[in-house]
């Protein structure tokens, strides 16, 4: 395999500039005369003043430096570049450490943090976060959570290892489990199964259910209840998309704060009240490299369990209760 082609630009703000590679030449000929035409057309959202103040800037450049802004155009040549960085709300949480090692990196995520940047967020998120709060340029996340989610989220310390413990959770060979508060059903017979097809389309904001071949498995416990509210276990076989929000509003019982199921909320990206209770809980694996079961859990509750009153009324309070935990 070959070595990715190393960046002649360094991170900015823990983030890896944008790599390009232009196409190859046409049986006529280029299509472009110059880089500059390329990249106008290439990159339709950025405005062409704007990609002429970065080239004059000497801000984009190739494998020998900064390409001019009247460079002809080359092709199957690769570009680097730092992309403009979006106006971001503060996201008032911290993260907490739940275990470091050589390898590894288990966090407990906050409630509104996204895990790697992607649209508008960018800088706040929890890798790039990471990555300058811990000094860890090469850091990287094994999987995902949802960024109204609480809970373990795990990264990786040195990218040669990446790959093996990304596979874990591809493989679903990592046992995840969740936590969520939601309405009491005492019609509802629990433990059960849920399972169905979810289907989730880009450029839609909510995935649905629809006939047609299982594709997604959740258990679903309950382990306790009071006041008209239960505290329910969640252990998905599955990954789907908003897989335990679809699930258990399937079953009657949708997670509060959930703004998406059963119907879509507009919430400014400010807003941190009421936060989805959802509560990524346990990770456990076999570890690739040792071979020993390794095993991470949450230091955080869900604040509607803990004070329901507290949850409903919360402005800029932090999400989730500390707790003492273990790894």
């Amino acid at each position: 395999m070959r070595r990715k082609l190393k960046s002649p630009l360094p991170q900015r703000h823990g983030l890896d500039p944008v790599r390009l590679r232009t196409p190859a030449d046409t049986p006529d000929g280029p299509r472009w005369a110059t880089m500059r035409d390329h990249l106008v057309e290439r990159l339709p959202r950025v405005d062409p003043a704007r990609i002429d103040a970065m080239l004059r800037e000497e801000r984009i450049v190739d494998r020998s430096g900064p390409i001019a802004p009247d460079a002809p155009f080359v092709p199957e040549e690769f570009l680097w570049f730092h992309r403009d960085l979006p106006d971001e709300a503060p996201v008032p949480f911290e993260i907490g450490i739940v275990h470091r090692d050589d390898d590894l990196v288990v966090v407990d995520k906050p409630h509104f943090l996204a895990t790697i940047p992607r649209g508008s967020h960018i800088l706040e998120t929890a890798l790039v976060r990471l990555r300058l709060e811990l000094d860890l340029p090469a850091l990287s996340p094994a999987h995902r959570l949802d960024r109204p989610t609480a809970g373990l989220l795990m990264f990786v310390v040195h990218r040669e290892r990446r790959g093996a413990y990304q596979t874990l959770f591809r493989d679903r060979r990592v046992r995840k489990t969740y936590e969520a508060v939601a309405r009491h059903d005492p019609a509802l017979t629990l433990p059960r199964t849920v399972e169905s097809r979810i289907v989730k389309e880009r450029g839609i904001i909510r995935a649905y259910e629809e006939p047609g071949p299982v594709n997604a498995v959740t258990h679903v416990e309950l382990m306790a209840h009071r006041d008209g509210l239960a505290r329910y276990r969640l252990t998905p076989e599955t990954g789907r998309t908003h897989q335990l929000r679809v699930h258990m509003n399937r079953l009657g019982v949708p997670i509060l704060g959930d703004d998406f199921y059963p119907e879509l909320t507009e919430k400014p990206l400010d807003d941190f009240r009421r936060p989805l209770q959802l509560l990524a809980s346990e990770l456990e694996f076999r570890d690739p490299f040792s071979g020993t079961m390794r095993r991470f859990t949450t230091r955080l509750e869900l604040r509607a369990w803990t004070s329901y009153e507290q949850w409903a009324s919360q402005h800029h309070a932090s999400p989730g209760t500390r707790t003492e935990g273990r790894t």
